[in-house]
């Protein structure tokens, strides 16, 4: 059974989400994941008049897909993802839907539980004025590591003629964000005891070699292609781990790197940017020897900022009474993969990214309530 939320409110569904334990058990060991949260969110839209089902992205982690409105219009798809991150080091009860000084407090109340609340509450509201297409809410599983949800949801064919992922932007229109390429080095080195310089090889330092070549890259070479909203894309050192003991020369040392990209920049480019840096360190010290293998990749996203859609969410933040800000995302959403699927996708929401998996969350109650009131706006003119 679910308490009663009076159909189009918000802020209490927002309460009601920030309650329920959805921390990803892929990021938290033992985490109970999105189950909960995804038959709650279905039985409060079942009774709102939402068609809703649940498929899951893996076992026991569930999408919801909802659907409302009917008609020759286009269709408009709302998404935005149940899972959260973990508790460690919260300032405040991670799990009490605590209202103060005009906020919201509580894990996932920015990320992103105050968005699906808003996407609700709209899409129910502009149902009721006789909306002129379909609208699909998709609350999905797993953004915070894998974005399976997502997947799945494109794998079943869930499609839109547009989407607005309502990720927490500030109310900003955000049409871009970086992608990212995680790349592990390995650099072989040749073991031997500390005294025999004359054939030990010091994979560490050989690795300092390599962070050397790639800080020139990051400060001279990455500057040059730039984004309008995202600027440039960024390199950095992730991680290290190397050595055997104090006396031994390093026979390996293995980095592991993060590289941000935007748009237009392509992960084999990425693969053979640090390839060509080893190449570099190769030529000054031929004993240097290194692999680079792909770990995980995720493309950037980018929509025109003068397209249909980013133009219609224009206009219904500017008939709501607020000025439109179009801004870059500095996170990476589920957008990319709904544009690489041909669905046009931005984010816009309320909420600040900033507080996002922050020690202190919470998301202003007024956002929340611009927020519905925009998608309302822009479901009815995108639809009809």
């Amino acid at each position: 059974m679910t308490d009663t939320i009076t159909a189009g409110d918000a802020r209490a569904l927002a309460r009601a989400l920030v309650r329920i334990d959805s921390r990803n058990p892929t990021l938290v060991r033992d985490a109970p994941g999105e189950q909960a949260c995804a038959v709650y969110l279905r039985d409060v839209l079942d009774a709102w008049g939402f068609r809703t089902e649940l498929h899951e992205a893996a076992p026991g982690r569930p999408n919801l897909v909802a659907r409302i409105g009917s008609g020759s219009g286009r269709s408009l798809m709302f998404n935005g993802h149940l899972d959260v991150v973990g508790t460690e080091g919260m300032i405040h009860s991670p799990f009490v839907p605590d209202e103060r000084d005009g906020r919201l407090y509580g894990r996932g109340s920015a990320d992103m539980k105050g968005g699906i609340a808003a996407m609700c509450a709209a899409a129910w509201r502009a149902a009721q004025q006789d909306v002129g297409g379909e609208i699909i809410i998709a609350a999905v599983a797993d953004e915070e590591y894998d974005s399976i949800g997502t997947k799945a949801l494109l794998a079943r064919s869930v499609r839109a003629d547009a989407a607005v992922v309502t990720e927490p932007t500030r109310l900003a229109i955000m049409p871009a964000h970086r992608g990212f390429v995680w790349l592990e080095v390995e650099v072989i080195g040749r073991a031997a005891h500390g005294s025999r310089w004359d054939i030990g090889v010091d994979a560490i330092r050989h690795a300092g070699l390599l962070l050397a070549e790639l800080d020139r890259i990051d400060a001279e070479e990455l500057p040059r292609l730039t984004h309008p909203l995202l600027g440039r894309g960024s390199l950095h050192a992730s991680m290290i781990e190397g050595g055997i003991g104090m006396s031994t020369y390093p026979d390996r040392c293995v980095l592991k790197l993060e590289r941000r990209t935007i748009p237009s920049e392509l992960t084999a480019h990425i693969v053979a940017e640090v390839e060509r840096a080893c190449t570099a360190v190769r030529a000054r010290r031929p004993s240097f020897a290194a692999s680079v293998k792909l770990l995980v990749t995720q493309g950037p996203s980018d929509v025109a900022v003068d397209s249909p859609l980013v133009r219609g969410l224009a206009q219904a933040i500017e008939s709501s009474g607020d000025s439109t800000r179009v801004e870059g995302m500095s996170a990476w959403t589920d957008a990319a993969l709904l544009n690489d699927a041909g669905i046009p996708a931005v984010c816009y929401g309320p909420g600040d990214i900033s507080l996002a998996h922050a020690a202190e969350e919470y998301i202003p109650l007024s956002e929340i309530d611009r927020a519905t009131d925009v998608l309302e706006s822009f479901a009815l003119t995108w639809c009809s």
